[in-house]
């Protein structure tokens, strides 16, 4: 535990701060471009670790990590200013524009960038992505079960999308907690029309349906002593029916195990493309410190591992950091209008803890969470909010509508609430966090 966490921790410092890095660059080299010159150049806040001169700019490495900055000359409305070209308030309005908004966008290249060269090497998905959105399993009592979804089911319509893919589902279903959705589905060769109402469920409250994707269940691993070896069964064994019912996801199967309460269940495999049955006696034995009814078995997850050439890299790094953008455009206004929980916000222990498991996974894990913190970090940066770089945005949009600059007094009080709203976002998330680690349901 203790080591998780100390991993955690040295992880996300390097992560932000190379996130941190790249922000804070997009804005020096505009900066630098339009001949602004740039007094400090800082990775953290606080006092000066480290740091180096070098012509007008001092880089530094400063002792809190968390954050970052680059000071420029005249970017102080309060200071006295020389009016020389080489202050930011003495650019055209146009030029501070793109130099406050060269920090989030370098964020969203970032993401793009990751995700493209991880794509070309590495491009890796659950292979019932590939497969047309059929549902696999069904848990009783769930809104998919009150929508009377059965497994074997086809979507055809979720909402207005037509054909809708299980990434499509997912992040509809999760983001739309207690609202109905109205849904079209095909069996045996029938159209069945319904609605879903998702349930805000787990630590972050988000949507929960309570289906599964139909996903093969092929045995990963099988313990040896356990009655699933005594009775035969070997990894790559395929389960496709428990007690003369068809299974169509693991899930499926491991409800069944536990809903028999001991009582022997009989399964039927495929094994080289010959099919066979067997009946298993389950156990009561323990299983990561809590007694479950077991046969010993356990199921791998089929995904599929390959190549993209440089253009389907792009597009679908692209594709994926759009649906992202989109997703946490509406997660945002669903918190704000009152229809999702501001519990699926996240903070810093929340981000320490995802990159600690991405980097314990492997390097294309922490690649994508890498990708993922980098985008939302540039549109967290872009919202309206001041001190933030979509304040500043707002403000120079506000000034070029009515051609004139605003007040001292007015910019002042801006920075001031902006301060004030920072402090209480920042003490809300990491509360947050600790709400969700320690009382998680």
């Amino acid at each position: 535990m203790l080591g998780h966490l100390v991993t955690n921790t040295l992880v996300v410092i390097v992560v932000l701060g190379i996130m941190i890095f790249i922000h804070e660059a997009g804005h020096f080299m505009a900066a630098k471009a339009f001949g602004v010159r740039v007094l400090v150049f800082s990775l953290g806040f606080g006092k000066a670790l480290l740091h180096l001169k070098r012509g007008d700019t001092d880089y530094r490495i400063s002792a809190l990590p968390f954050g970052g900055y680059v000071k420029m000359a005249g970017d102080d409305p309060s200071e006295v200013r020389q009016g020389d070209h080489g202050e930011f308030l003495s650019q055209p309005r146009w030029r501070r524009f793109i130099i406050v908004v060269m920090g989030p966008t370098m964020n969203v290249l970032l993401a793009v960038a990751l995700l493209t060269g991880l794509n070309k090497y590495h491009y890796e998905r659950p292979a019932y992505l590939e497969k047309p959105a059929c549902v696999g399993d069904v848990e009783a009592g769930s809104p998919a079960a009150l929508a009377n979804i059965k497994p074997g089911d086809m979507f055809l319509r979720l909402g207005t999308q037509e054909d809708p893919k299980w990434e499509d589902i997912e992040l509809r279903i999760v983001t739309s907690a207690n609202e109905a959705i109205p849904l079209e589905v095909e069996r045996n060769g029938e159209r069945i029309r319904t609605s879903i109402t998702p349930i805000a469920k787990g630590p972050d409250r988000t949507g929960y349906a309570g289906w599964e994707p139909q996903d093969p269940a092929i045995l990963g691993e099988v313990e040896p002593g356990f009655p699933a070896s005594k009775a035969g069964l070997k990894p790559g064994d395929e389960i496709v029916g428990i007690d003369g019912h068809k299974v169509f996801n693991a899930q499926g199967i491991a409800y069944a195990i536990q809903n028999g309460n001991g009582k022997p269940v009989t399964l039927d495999g495929v094994r080289a493309g010959k099919e066979f049955q067997v009946t298993v006696q389950p156990i009561f034995a323990e299983l990561m410190g809590e007694k479950h009814w077991r046969v010993g078995f356990g199921f791998r997850e089929e995904t599929i591992v390959r190549r993209l050439p440089w253009g389907q890299a792009l597009t679908a790094s692209l594709d994926f950091n759009a649906r992202n953008c989109l997703v946490t455009f509406e997660v945002l206004s669903k918190i704000v209008t009152g229809r999702m929980s501001p519990r699926s916000l996240s903070g810093p222990i929340r981000i320490a803890e995802l990159s600690g498991e991405a980097y314990r996974a492997g390097f294309p894990d922490l690649i994508m969470v890498i990708a993922f913190i980098s985008l939302q970090l540039g549109i967290f940066n872009l919202l309206p909010i001041p001190v933030l770089d979509g304040g500043v945005i707002l403000l120079l949009l506000v000034e070029g509508a009515i051609r004139r600059d605003l007040s001292l007094a007015v910019k002042e009080r801006f920075v001031q609430v902006g301060i004030v709203f920072l402090l209480l976002l920042a003490a809300f998330v990491m509360y947050n966090d600790l709400v969700k680690t320690f009382r998680p349901y």
